[in-house]
């Protein structure tokens, strides 16, 4: 299967079918139990958070936050780049980066474009009295400025993309992989892994990652010039006319509707309730009305919840009775959501992928595999834990530049869950960095969906990503063994070897 997924001679979901048929036939597990893998809790929460995101899509109300905030910050160079990579990396945390990014990339070309277009007008009026050799030169300094500029916007739009995913549970497969490997693997673990512990261990990490972003590119690609890049002191007219192109976009879209308004009421609700549903701190409201002796309620319950209330709630306001002008009664408004725009646009291909890792994680498990493993990686237990893991996350960040982050979090995680067992490490010390490093696929193209889209709009060149992906693959790597080694071990105690990840523990169950 780890071959399959990484030369994708089988569709992904596909291979990840086979733990139907071969672990029945190799009698490792029967077809009954091999089938309940594939509709975990996990499974739940990943379509609770798509169905959100498609609903925000369908309503362009990611356009509207976007537009709003990209008026908020200006046209500066640096102020532009910023504010792209912030608005790309928020929207990232809540639908699929693939989706923040097509939408992002076509805007921040149109105001590059209007910006080079003015200053190219500006430029041939003060030199109408010059020779036509300055004229070119002009044009070709003007053209090389905004090429650069366009490269360092198209990557700084993908690069946040990926960032941001990692920030909340549901912003990117791999969280939610580690969620459901973490819940399989060690069934007694307390919930140690949901949206509001997962948040406060990634966001602060997604932040930090995302200003040396920002630093780096500014640096490769506007340089040091502080007073060019932020525009101090300066007041072109070009920059009115750039900010006229968001303006513009802004109100195509009028008004906000009815239909945007329920959908941020409920999106912002759905939030407040993963937050407080157990916040660590203190008794959360499902710990007090629900979970009293057992853990009934999850983030996939609240994420169904709410996700159905888009298939019942109006997208008009509606109206008591009354006939429409050829005399008919009026029909009832539809929902904000419909079946078939579901059916259009979500991956189910991911649901059978995720299926599939918790398949193998299982019959790992049952077969023997994963303690063969453990022992085999024993002799570890003399190296300093925060050395393995670095250089696991330098690992696994490599080798999801060839392979999808899903592929490679479903491969590693259950091999590194029973390594930590067998060196008696927190599991969560190598399992939380390495999940968060897997969408860290800066360098190629064929790394991750958004740097194949920035590369077929920015006039990219391989090398170009190459170069600015390998310092930030770098740079991530440090800033997650920091946050590992600072405030994720006060969260999570990873200095101290749970209860619940004990080996003989694991293999009774």
């Amino acid at each position: 299967m780890a071959l399959y997924w990484c030369t994708e001679c089988m569709p992904l979901a596909v291979t990840g079918l086979l733990p139907v048929i071969l672990f029945p036939m190799m009698g490792i597990m029967e077809s009954s139990e091999v089938c309940n893998q594939y509709m975990k809790d996990s499974n739940m929460l990943f379509v609770g958070g798509l169905l959100v995101a498609i609903a925000v899509e369908y309503w362009n109300l990611h356009k509207r936050i976007a537009l709003r905030v990209l008026l908020l910050v200006g046209v500066r160079p640096a102020l532009l780049m910023m504010g792209f990579m912030g608005t790309t990396a928020f929207l990232s945390m809540w639908i699929s980066n693939t989706a923040s990014t097509a939408m992002m990339l076509p805007i921040a070309n149109a105001v590059l474009k209007q910006l080079c277009d003015t200053e190219g007008q500006e430029n041939q009026a003060f030199e109408m009295g010059d020779k036509e050799k300055s004229i070119t030169i002009g044009v070709l300094k003007r053209e090389a400025k905004y090429l650069n500029l366009d490269k360092g916007m198209s990557l700084s739009v993908c690069y946040a993309a990926s960032i941001g995913g990692t920030a909340t549970l549901t912003g990117t497969t791999p969280n939610l992989i580690l969620k459901g490997q973490v819940d399989e693997l060690f069934p007694g673990n307390g919930d140690i892994i949901n949206f509001a512990s997962w948040f406060g261990f990634s966001f602060p990490n997604m932040v930090l990652m995302l200003i040396i972003s920002w630093l780096w590119l500014q640096f490769m690609y506007l340089g040091c010039n502080m007073k060019k890049s932020f525009g101090c002191g300066m007041n072109k007219d070009g920059d009115k006319e750039a900010y006229g192109v968001m303006k513009n976009e802004y109100k195509k879209l009028g008004s906000m509707c009815f239909a945007e308004g329920c959908i941020l009421v409920l999106f912002v609700l759905l939030v407040l309730l993963w937050f407080t549903r157990e916040p660590g701190f203190m008794p959360g409201w499902a710990t007090v009305l629900f979970n009293k002796d057992r853990p009934y309620v999850t983030d996939g319950t609240v994420a169904i919840l709410m996700s159905t209330l888009f298939f019942m709630i109006p997208s008009q306001l509606p109206r008591c009775g009354g006939y429409s002008e050829d005399g008919k009664p009026l029909k009832a408004p539809p929902t904000l959501l419909n079946w078939d725009v579901v059916q259009e646009k979500m991956p189910w291909n991911i649901l059978l992928l995720l299926g599939g890792g918790f398949a193998l994680a299982r019959g790992s498990e049952v077969s023997g595999l994963s303690q063969w493993l453990g022992e085999s990686l024993a002799p570890l237990q003399s190296i300093p834990p925060f050395a393995i893991s670095f250089l696991l996350c330098l690992l696994t960040a490599t080798f999801t530049e060839c392979s999808s982050n899903v592929a490679t979090t479903t491969l590693f995680l259950p091999i590194l869950a029973s390594m930590a067992v067998a060196i008696k490490l927190h599991p969560l010390y190598v399992m939380l960095p390495c999940t968060i490093c897997a969408s860290l696929a800066f360098m190629l193209p064929v790394a991750t969906p958004p740097n194949a889209i920035a590369f077929s709009y920015g006039n990219l060149k391989v090398m170009d990503m190459a170069k600015a992906g390998f310092v930030l693959n770098i740079v991530g790597v440090i800033t997650i063994n920091i946050a590992l080694n600072t405030w994720g071990a006060a969260m999570f105690n990873l200095n101290t070897f749970p209860d619940w990840a004990n080996v003989t523990t694991i293999h009774t169950l």
